[in-house]
C-alpha cells in the first residue's frame, strides 16, 4: 500500500514531542502534513498532504539537525496482514508497485521499535535480513556489495504483521542501527552519567570541533560534578577540571592531579583564572535557569565553549526546548563571535536534552 510519509524513530514516551517537532519543522519549509503516533510506540509517522514532496522531505533535514528523532525514513509503502509463510515474497511483491527513487540502494536495514514489544522482533529481523538482502539483489534493488555511499533501504517492522518500507540518505541518516549509538560503560568511571557526555562528544561534535573543544592541557569547569561522571570524560582527554558540587567527587579523579574540587553553588561560581576553554553542566535545575546561566558564561567570555543538559518537564517538552534555546541564541547573536549550536535527545539521555555550543570565530577568547 502506498504510504508517502516520513517515519521517525524516537525514545518511547516521546512520540508527542517528536510529532510536534516534525509538524513544526516540516511546516516551516512548506512540507505540510499531519503526524500519527501511539503512546510508547517508539516511532511517529508524518503523513505528507502532497505525496510528490517525499523526495524533498527525505533530503530536508539530517537526523543530527533534529532534537527528538533518532532516525528519519522516507516511507514508500506499508504492508499489513503479512503472512508468516513468505514474508520475503510479500515485500518483493509490494516493491513491484513502487517507482524506484534510485536505480539501486547500497544497503538494507531491517529494524523494529526500541520498546519491550519491539525487542521481541529483534531476533526475527536479524534472521530475516539475510534472505531478504539476497532476494533484493536478485530483483535489482540492491548493489552486489554493500555501498554506504548510496541511499539505504529500510524495512521497519511495527509488528510481525505490519511493516513500513522506505529509505534514508547517507548524508542525512544516523549510521547506527535503530539510530542508537551504544557505548560501553567504562568500569573506572564514577557514574553512568559519564555516557551522556561521551555520547555528546562522539555524536554532536565533528572531529574538528572535538580537537578545538577538548584540547589536551585545556581547562574546563563542571557544574554539578558529583560524583564525577562528566569530569571523568574530560580528565580522560587530558583536561584540567574545576569540579563544582557540594557533594564529593570520586577519589580516583582527585588522585589524577587534574581535578580541583570546590564545594560551592554552581550558580554563583566563577572560574579560577577568569576563563576556561569548556563549561559543562548536568545540574538538576529548571531549563530556563540553566539556559540563562550558560548564556552568562558565554556572553561574559568566562567559557569559550559549552556542553550542558536541559532537564525537561512532563509536558510541553519540545516547546520548553525551543524557548530555552531561543533565549540563549538571542544573547549569542548579539555578540561578534559566531556559534554552532546543536540540541539532541541522545540515547543516553533520559528526561533531558543535550546542548553543545561551539564558538566558531577566528579570534578565540
Amino acid at each position: 500500500m502506498s504510504n508517502k510519509s516520513v517515519l521517525a524513530y524516537c525514545r518511547p514516551g516521546y512520540e508527542n514531542d517528536t510529532a510536534n517537532e516534525m509538524t513544526t519543522r516540516y511546516g516551516e519549509v512548506g512540507l505540510y502534513g499531519y503526524p500519527v503516533s501511539k503512546k510508547n510506540s517508539g516511532f511517529v509517522l508524518y503523513h505528507l498532504y502532497d505525496e510528490g514532496q517525499l523526495g524533498q522531505a527525505a533530503s530536508q533535514f539530517a537526523v543530527k539537525e533534529t532534537v527528538f528523532p533518532r532516525q528519519l525514513i522516507a516511507v514508500l509503502a506499508s504492508l499489513e496482514d503479512i503472512e508468516k509463510e513468505d514474508r520475503v515474497g510479500q515485500v518483493l511483491e509490494c516493491l513491484k508497485d513502487i517507482e524506484k527513487p534510485f536505480s539501486l540502494f547500497g544497503a538494507i536495514d531491517v529494524e523494529y521499535p526500541d520498546t519491550e514489544d519491539g525487542k521481541t522482533l529483534a531476533k526475527f529481523c536479524k534472521k530475516f535480513t539475510v534472505p531478504l538482502r539476497q532476494a533484493l539483489r536478485k530483483a535489482g534493488w540492491l548493489t552486489a556489495k554493500e555501498n554506504t555511499g548510496k541511499a539505504k533501504l529500510h524495512i521497519f517492522f511495527e509488528s510481525f504483521e505490519t511493516c513500513y518500507i522506505g529509505y534514508s540518505l547517507p548524508t542525512h541518516a544516523s549510521k547506527d542501527h535503530l539510530g542508537i549509538c551504544r557505548l560501553k560503560f567504562p568500569i573506572d568511571a564514577p557514574s553512568r552519567s559519564t555516557l551522556k557526555l561521551e555520547d555528546a562528544l562522539v555524536n554532536m561534535l565533528s572531529a574538528e570541533q572535538q580537537q578545538k573543544v577538548l584540547r589536551t592541557g585545556g581547562r574546563a569547569v563542571d557544574l554539578g560534578a558529583c560524583p564525577g561522571g562528566w569530569t571523568y570524560q574530560l580528565v580522560k582527554r587530558g583536561m584540567y577540571v574545576e569540579a563544582i558540587d557540594n557533594g564529593l567527587v570520586a577519589d580516583t579523579l582527585m588522585e589524577t592531579g587534574l581535578v580541583e574540587h570546590h564545594a560551592v553553588d554552581g550558580f554563583t561560581y566563577k572560574p579560577q583564572f577568569g576563563r576556561v576553554d569548556l563549561l559543562v553542566c548536568d545540574m538538576i535545575e529548571q531549563p530556563d535557569r540553566v539556559a540563562k546561566l550558560m548564556g552568562d558564561w558565554l556572553v561574559k567570555h568566562w567559557a569559550t565553549h559549552a556542553i550542558f543538559n536541559l532537564k525537561l518537564p512532563m509536558k510541553r517538552r519540545f516547546e520548553t526546548v525551543e524557548e530555552a534555546v531561543a533565549l540563549i541564541k538571542t544573547r549569542l547573536n548579539a555578540l561578534e563571535d559566531g556559534f554552532s549550536v546543536k540540541v539532541r535527545h541522545l540515547y543516553h539521555d533520559r528526561d533531558e536534552v543535550t546542548v553543545t555550543i561551539v564558538r566558531t570565530s577566528k579570534d578565540e577568547v
